[in-house]
């Protein structure tokens, strides 16, 4: 039984080859007539015509032109112009309103109270030929969502990416977080993941930085930032 199966198979997988084969020789569609092949080819040049770069670059320029977080003003203009994009169309479309738990922080502050004293700014300063990085009252603060309000002064413990794999080497060494604020890098996990790993470590606090050296400024300011923000092929190959 296994043999005779093995050859209803094998003779079944030749005839979609053969099948195949044929199709691509006389330039039908599996499914299709010949007829109807050449009218689903001529509609789907037709389609691959419409989208052109030079509007999918206005496009994206204009989206991304102010900060658009939830429940901002661009946000709103975002979702309008949208709308009179896809009735442009000739699309029917319309605007839903959901109302959304989206917490905004009124106050934060990171400060090392020793050895020596420092405040973090906590906002990215302006860089030169980026537009939008002047928009400082306009961006969202940076702040994890959903965190509890809370005041917590401990020691700072470097946990690398603060994925699991790094606490099971801290505790390698010998150093516990337990009662103490991590400091972790961005990468290898999904934002929420890290301080959720801490709080099972027992940590009273987690705080998330971009490292240079994962952002691209390693290999230098044009590496990280290209020639035009907009333009892929500005920017170099890492």
């Amino acid at each position: 039984m296994r043999r005779i199966g093995f050859i209803a198979i094998l003779c079944i997988a030749s005839i979609g080859l053969a099948a195949n084969a044929a199709e691509k020789h006389s330039g039908r569609l599996r499914g299709y007539s010949a007829q109807d092949s050449k009218t689903e080819r001529e509609w789907e040049g037709k389609f691959k015509a419409i989208p052109q770069p030079d509007n999918m670059r206005a496009y994206m320029q204009h989206l991304s032109a102010y900060p658009h977080h939830v429940g901002s003003p661009y946000d709103k203009a975002n979702a309008e112009w949208i709308l009179s994009k896809f009735k442009e169309f000739g699309l029917g479309a319309h605007i839903e309103t959901f109302y959304v738990l989206f917490p905004t922080p009124k106050e934060r502050r990171v400060e090392m109270v020793e050895p020596t004293h420092f405040v973090a700014a906590l906002e990215e300063p302006t860089v030169p030929g980026d537009s939008t990085s002047s928009q400082h009252a306009q961006q969202l603060p940076t702040y994890n969502a959903y965190s509890i309000d809370g005041d917590v002064t401990a020691p700072l413990v470097y946990v690398n990416y603060g994925v699991p794999s790094d606490y099971k080497k801290l505790e390698s060494m010998g150093i516990s977080v337990k009662g103490a604020i991590v400091i972790a890098r961005y990468g290898h996990s999904w934002l929420g993941i890290k301080p959720k790993v801490a709080a099972e470590h027992r940590s009273v606090s987690c705080l998330i930085y971009s490292d240079p050296r994962d952002d691209g400024y390693y290999d230098g300011d044009e590496a990280a930032l290209g020639s035009d923000p907009f333009d892929p092929a500005s920017i170099p190959a890492s």
